[in-house]
């Protein structure tokens, strides 16, 4: 093989290359794009996330308080009906003395 031979697959088979090198770059650059086009979303799926997560520790915390409010009536109405059962304790016992 000659020089002009060698030259010659040489040029033929630049174009090749370049136009892959192109289309390796321009891929490369849209895959780019994709991504963060996908890290925008993903981000804004995470923030959604977070709301709901946020309304939901408030639903907690509300439940949480009236949870509390009922324990304490719950106390206050035992408690009630303990002097209850003392005062009609107290007027049996005095009843029976009789």
């Amino acid at each position: 093989m000659n020089e002009t031979q060698i030259l010659t697959i040489a040029l033929a088979s630049v174009p090749t290359m370049v136009t892959v090198l192109i289309g390796i770059l321009i891929n490369n650059s849209r895959l780019s794009d994709l991504r963060a086009h996908m890290d925008a979303r993903f981000g804004d799926v995470d923030k959604r996330f977070n709301e709901v997560d946020r309304r939901f520790n408030e639903v907690d915390r509300r439940f949480t308080q009236v949870d509390r409010k009922f324990d304490d009536m719950r106390d206050m109405w035992r408690s009630e009906l303990h002097r209850v059962e003392e005062v009609l304790d107290a007027r049996l016992k005095h009843l029976e003395e009789r």
